[in-house]
Order: structure tokens, then sequence, then C-alpha cells
């Protein structure tokens, strides 16, 4: 009877996790991690009948790499004037294929309370502009690490 037997079973085993773990993190080599840009962020007209603005934000994504781009989803913040006023998710992404480039749209609404807070703002403001902050967490699906996007500037809730 062999007593060896269960030592090399758990060194065969640990040989053959090493060589798997090894194979999932060099899947890719030479993986580019995609480029994400906010392409526009603007206010739209309300349909819901709430009064309270909504946001369309377009964000564009240029994959360097041969293999599609296969977005699993998305998560986002915004905020006005340092308040985050809405959070959101999105799934229904396009797939962005090997050197190629795609944009696609995210509409927001703001919150009830939050939009207590941003009508708020509003009224004791000059102006109608705002300094507003996007910040948004791209999946890519496994073995992929998540593309983080961020962008800044100041928004006219006119439209203008």
């Amino acid at each position: 009877m062999n007593t060896n037997l269960p030592a090399r079973t758990g060194i065969v085993l640990l040989l053959v996790a090493a060589w798997m773990l090894s194979g999932c993190a060099g899947m890719s080599p030479g993986y580019e991690n995609p480029t994400v840009t906010v392409q526009s962020f603007k206010p739209i007209a309300s349909s819901d009948g709430s009064g309270l603005p909504k946001f369309e934000i377009v964000l564009n994504v240029i994959n360097p790499n041969l293999e599609p781009l296969e977005l699993a989803g998305v998560s986002y913040t915004i905020s006005l004037d340092g308040n985050d006023i809405i959070k959101g998710v999105g799934n229904e992404l396009p797939v962005i294929e090997g050197y190629g480039e795609g944009s696609f749209t995210l509409t927001a609404g703001v919150n009830l309370l939050a939009g207590i807070g941003l009508f708020r703002s509003i009224l004791n403001k000059e102006g109608d502009s705002f300094d507003y902050a996007f910040e948004a967490k791209l999946d890519p699906g496994a073995f992929r690490r998540k593309i983080r996007v961020s962008d800044s500037g100041s928004i006219s809730l006119s439209g203008s």
C-alpha cells in the first residue's frame, strides 16, 4: 500500500490550480484598457410631469484591442454643486468591436429628495449655471479590470 498517495494528490492539485490561475492572468497578453470619455452631458425635458430635470449623458468608448469589448454594465453618479443628485445603473450596452469605437447614451432622472435640494439651490443661486461632476464604473466582464471615468465642468439648466 502506497502511503504517499495523499501527498502526491495534493501536489498535483496544487500544480493544476497554479496552472489554471496563470492561464487566467495571461488570457490576453498586451490587453490595453479602453478609453472612455464623456461626449456630452446636458439637461433634457422631463416627460413624467414631475418638473424635475433629467439628464442625457453620452459616453464614447474606444477599444484599442483585437477582441470585441462586451460591457456587462455601468454604474454612475452625478453631482451638481457638490451634491449627489443621481445614482444609476445600466446594462443594455453595445459591443465595441476590436479596434473600434462606439457611443451609448444614459438617461438619468433626479430622485425626489435630491430634487428638493436641487430646487432649493436653484432658488438661492444667481444665474442658472451649476458645476457638475460625473463618475462612472464600466464592467467589461470577468477577468478584466473595471473601467473608471470621471468628468466635471459647468452646465446650464436652461439648456443654452
